[in-house]
């Protein structure tokens, strides 16, 4: 299936989606050229969107919808390493696209939180985790949460390349984001509702890229 066809099939199902799929396209290019160059994605959000990080992490760091056999070279020294359980791990071991989210350390978000400043919790992992060429997914329905928005600066002073998931307005988000998928939805409820096709979406055409047939 090409990539074409992954953003035809969201825009026939969620055709309020068609405004920004030029935007959606976009930001598959940039995760795929990520990737491509050893990258990795780093993602942030609150609440509702918070949950969307860690869903967003599980299809890319594990098969989502195609095969992803490891490397033949990764393959070779686990077997190299331990004949029976190498076969067994090479066997199911499957590829995984480098993505963390940074929600879910709750040590470290503390941590933060306390001593420093609660704005900063993403921005401060962004610190340790981010080079320049990975990528920033920040999510926010109203485009003005003040964590995200710290996250964005420090992100892009980095030289990460920042997408955005936000509502119909964009909010602060607007101005900052080099890709902002702004989709169609006024309320918490019905931009949440939307931003899940977008990224499994965008999660299809990352793998179509390297496993497609």
């Amino acid at each position: 299936m090409s990539n074409n066809t992954y953003l035809k099939d969201l825009i026939e199902i969620y055709p309020q989606l068609l405004p920004v799929e030029n935007e959606i396209a976009k930001a598959a290019e940039i995760l795929i050229t990520c990737y491509q160059n050893g990258g990795k994605i780093l993602i942030c959000g609150n609440g509702g969107s918070c949950s969307d990080t860690g869903h967003i992490v599980g299809e890319l760091m594990k098969s989502f919808e195609q095969k992803r056999p490891i490397k033949d070279s990764l393959r070779k020294k686990l077997l190299a390493l331990d004949g029976e359980r190498g076969q067994y791990l090479a066997e199911k071991l499957q590829h995984g696209f480098p993505a963390i989210a940074l929600t879910v350390h709750n040590d470290l978000i503390t941590a933060i939180a306390n001593d420093t400043d609660a704005d900063l919790i993403f921005a401060q992992q962004i610190v340790g985790y981010g080079n320049p060429g990975d990528v920033l997914i920040a999510v926010s329905t109203s485009g003005n949460s003040r964590n995200v928005l710290d996250a964005i600066i420090t992100a892009k002073a980095k030289g990460l390349v920042v997408i955005g998931l936000t509502g119909e307005t964009g909010g602060k988000m607007k101005s900052n984001c080099e890709i902002l998928i702004n989709v169609p939805g006024k309320n918490t409820a019905s931009v949440q509702e939307l931003h899940l096709p977008v990224y499994h979406t965008l999660c299809r055409i990352v793998e179509n890229a390297f496993f497609g047939n």
